[in-house]
């Protein structure tokens, strides 16, 4: 069982951190995530555990951010509850402004008039108070619960005895530049937070129901399956369904990423979340918004923030390590130096309290899966869908990649390019056979044929026909009068039916009637132009293997595999053998790599389930590859996964970039202030000051080019 809740006005990523870990360990609780990008608490409960932990939630997140409600998770009241989230941080802002202002106006009153040194104090002592007293009451309401080493803590501390050993207007600086850094830190977390929701603001906000001659606004959750919508143009479909009347250009960037508009007209598909941009269309409901692509969308994106990948893992880990050394480096160098006479104790003390700055871990942890959220993000504006950080870092790593090759290398458009009878049969009858025996079929080469019979053929009768479809073989249809085979040549010899030697690139349906050759039909599949593209700039980013699996025969593959210029590839298999040779891939690849695998998301749901990444192509609308796959890409372009794998790298890339440039900037500002060079100033910055920049620097993640 599943249960989210809403962690409103969460911004600080340690205590994030620190609420997963103490909800992880309660009774029944599985999995505990937090995606700081929509404030968002996921619990996944064991079977058969039904507690209400709500309660036990809010005491948890109290003892970290008293300031922090937890509300249960509803659509409606998230909405209201982000409203009422605005109009709560714009008051507290304000009130920010005024205890600002009369912080600056007493010390500079303390700086500029000359006053008696014990008035000058308390002056500046209330002025301490006005601007500290938050975080002075957090970190002694913590303390009291037991909760040491947290960010107020650690900044009370730090300035509290600066101001007792003399130092009182740096005391009052630092607070005061530590709270304008984290009004502009949550201002960059919320500004982060806005740009990546932009991304996806493809719910619609009505739907335009047909009553009669009327016409009723209602919220798409009320539109039932069957109803009749009114699309006008600029609007966004809000549901799936089918064009009964009207026609239009569909602009389908927010599901694709494609910039051409699709024409639609009646009896057309249109998909959710995709906007009318000149017609008027009427639309028959298809299925009910929670079903709807704009809902999977919406949930997979939002949902994808609880697979961490193992870089946040690390960070998380680290900031739980991180934090007491430092602390302990700090007491060290305030006790130690001075013993041995190395100068006083309140020079040393200043020097600690720099480390005890430094030693806060907010802006590795906050930076790290904001980055990769803005790749998710990035991803979806161009039609990539990436189910979480955890397949994001995966795919950076990937050296293999094996392709299915119908619909995937191809474009899954057959026809029919050459009918060769054998001897003394006639072309039409060999032509009528196979269309009888693929009549039911919705196989693409079934349709291909069926098309081919219809445009040679006068009569489109059809004779009662049951058919038997083998996976993998072809058809075997029963008449009234005879039995009818169609398929490849496993189908043939399963029937012991001789079948001629053939090195024809293409596929081929054999055709027999009650175990008489009578000819086969050779149909091609037209390879995708931008394929043999997409494979030398795999090659270029690294990947050092491609191969592509098929069902067809060893001809069709070997000419299909030069004109793509794969690597390898496997002919004649069955959906079972597509398995076999994929994990025998997958052994190959062994701890060196990661192995990917690009399929259509329907017929190669078990391969796309055993790859390390499964990335089904086409998927929009699909259920089938919705759920297998973990990479998703709206369209049938194969070049989305070069640009999902630049996505992944330079991700990768802005991640590592964080990490580094903040453990360098905090171990140079500590080993600077242990000789005594810099001042709390420089601390300041190494907290809050990196954490700004590291933020900015994950928002280029939502920018791919």
């Amino acid at each position: 069982m599943r249960k989210e809740y809403i962690l409103e006005g969460l911004c600080c990523a340690n205590c994030a951190a620190k609420i997963e870990k103490e909800v992880r360990a309660l009774f029944g609780v599985l999995e505990a995530n937090i995606n700081l990008v929509n404030c968002k608490l996921s619990i996944q409960l064991a079977d058969g555990v039904d507690t209400d932990l709500t309660q036990v939630i809010k005491q948890i997140v109290a003892s970290h951010e008293p300031s922090v409600k937890v509300i249960k998770h509803d659509e409606d009241k998230e909405e209201v509850g982000t409203k009422q989230e605005k109009k709560e941080t714009m008051d507290e802002n304000k009130i920010f402004l005024v205890r600002l202002a009369i912080t600056v106006v007493l010390t500079a009153l303390c700086s500029v008039i000359n006053i008696q040194d014990h008035i000058k104090i308390i002056v500046l002592a209330i002025a301490y108070l006005v601007i500290g007293y938050e975080v002075l009451m957090n970190a002694i309401k913590n303390i009291l619960r037991g909760k040491l080493f947290d960010e107020n803590f650690l900044m009370g501390f730090a300035s509290l005895a600066a101001f007792i050993i003399g130092d009182q207007l740096e005391a009052i600086s630092v607070l005061v530049f530590y709270e304008i850094g984290e009004l502009l830190q949550d201002m960059a977390v919320n500004k982060s937070r806005k740009n990546i929701a932009d991304l996806m603001d493809i719910r619609p906000d009505y739907a335009n129901k047909m009553v009669g001659e009327r016409i009723e606004a209602l919220p798409p959750e009320k539109i039932e399956v069957g109803d009749i919508i009114l699309v006008k143009p600029g609007e966004k479909i809000p549901l799936d369904g089918m064009v009964v009347k009207g026609n239009s250009f569909i602009d389908t960037r927010a599901l694709t990423g494609e910039s051409v508009p699709r024409e639609v007209t009646v009896d057309d598909m249109v998909l959710s979340g995709t906007i009318s941009t000149n017609g008027l269309l009427e639309i028959k409901v298809t299925k009910p918004y929670g079903e709807a692509t704009v809902s999977k969308i919406l949930e997979l994106v939002q949902n994808a923030g609880s697979k961490k990948a193992e870089s946040e893992k690390f960070i998380t880990r680290f900031a739980n390590y991180y934090t007491p050394i430092v602390v302990i480096l700090a007491i060290a160098v305030a006790v130690f130096p001075p013993l041995f006479g190395f100068g006083t104790f309140t020079q040393w003390l200043y020097r600690a309290l720099s480390f005890l700055i430094i030693s806060c871990p907010c802006a590795l942890v906050i930076s790290i899966p904001l980055s990769f959220f803005g790749g998710i993000g990035g991803g979806a504006k161009h039609g990539v869908l990436i189910k979480g950080g955890n397949y994001l870092d995966a795919l950076k790593q990937v050296d293999t990649i094996v392709f299915d090759k119908t619909g995937t290398l191809t474009q899954g458009i057959f026809e029919v390019s050459n009918v060769c009878p054998m001897d003394g049969v006639d072309e039409s009858y060999l032509v009528r056979m196979a269309a009888i025996a693929e009549s039911q079929s919705t196989h693409p080469i079934a349709k291909s044929i069926l098309a081919y019979y219809n445009n040679i053929s006068k009569d489109k009768a059809m004779q009662p026909v049951q058919i038997n479809e083998l996976a993998g073989h072809g058809v075997v249809a029963d008449t009234e009068s005879e039995v009818i085979y169609a398929g490849n040549e496993k189908l043939m010899k399963q029937h012991n039916i001789d079948v001629p030697q053939n090195h024809s690139a293409g596929s081929i349906v054999h055709v027999a009637v009650n175990e008489n050759y009578l000819g086969y039909i050779l149909i091609d599949d037209v390879i995708k132009p931008e394929t043999k593209g997409v494979m030398r700039e795999l090659k270029q980013l690294g990947v050092k293997r491609t191969i592509m699996l098929t069902g067809d025969h060893e001809e069709a593959a070997k000419a299909v595999a030069k004109l793509c210029q794969v690597d390898e590839y496997q002919s004649e298999l069955l959906p079972q053998d597509k398995v076999a040779w994929f994990d025998k891939y997958k052994n190959q690849a062994g701890m060196s790599g990661k192995i990917a695998f690009v399929g259509d998301g329907i017929n190669d749901a078990p391969v796309l389930a055993g790859a390390d990444i499964g990335i089904a192509m086409g998927g929009i609308g699909s259920d089938a590859a919705i759920e297998a796959a973990d990479i998703v890409i709206m369209n049938d372009e194969i070049g989305k996964v070069v640009t999902a794998i630049k996505i992944a790298r330079k991700t990768k890339k802005i991640v590592i970039q964080n990490i580094v440039f903040a453990l360098s900037v905090k171990a140079i500002i500590m080993l600077l202030s242990f000789f005594g060079i810099t001042s709390i100033w420089f601390a300041i910055f190494a907290d809050v000051g990196v954490a700004l920049l590291a933020l900015l620097n994950a928002l280029r993640a939502m920018s791919i080019k």
